[in-house]
């Protein structure tokens, strides 16, 4: 059965892509399709969510930077156009996600990923987190949390995605993959 996953990101120094691209190979590889989409388009490659991709996707993977534990004000804008959707009830029932980045353990990621998942909730979506089979999840020394796939970066904004950030972040692909065919 076919499921199409948008994975939806504002990115602004590479490690927030860099979680969209692996949630998105991992849906990719459960047999899925992956909607790679950002607020802003950075890259030649990169394309600018619509209304239109949420109404006619499956299910959600969204994340941000983390922004003084909130979302980046690029994402926010763009949940603020979305009344019309809200009204109508487009998105109610949709399995969801949420992933962030922040440059130290204690920059408010799990924040973010609480505050990423307010607009989701109350647009009727199924929120889903990161539950504790995941073994990465107990293992992790950066990223990681019951919440969603997170991120240390580093004060440089320079560290790579560690192992287990990798594997968190497949397994919300993963997962959110099953879970929107099991509502299907």
């Amino acid at each position: 059965m076919s499921v199409t996953i948008v994975v939806l990101y504002h990115s602004s120094h590479g490690s927030v892509a860099a979680m969209a691209h692996e949630i998105a190979e991992s849906i990719e590889c459960q047999g899925g399709t992956a909607l790679l989409r950002t607020f802003v388009a950075r890259e030649p490659h990169d394309i600018v969510i619509s209304k239109d991709d949420l109404i006619q996707c499956d299910g959600l993977a969204f994340g941000t930077p983390t922004r003084f534990g909130m979302m980046a004000s690029q994402a926010k804008a763009f949940w603020e156009t979305t009344s019309d959707l809200w009204l109508k009830g487009q998105l109610i029932d949709k399995p969801a996600c949420v992933f962030s980045s922040s440059s130290s353990m204690h920059g408010g990621n799990e924040a973010t990923l609480l505050n990423l998942s307010l607009p989701l909730l109350h647009h009727g979506m199924l929120l889903m987190g990161v539950p504790y089979e995941v073994p990465e999840l107990l293992a992790t020394q950066t990223g990681g949390t019951p919440y969603g796939a997170s991120h240390v970066a580093g004060a440089q904004n320079s560290a790579q995605l560690s192992k287990d950030e990798i594997k968190i972040c497949q397994s919300v692909g993963q997962r959110l993959v099953k879970i929107t065919r099991k509502l299907q």
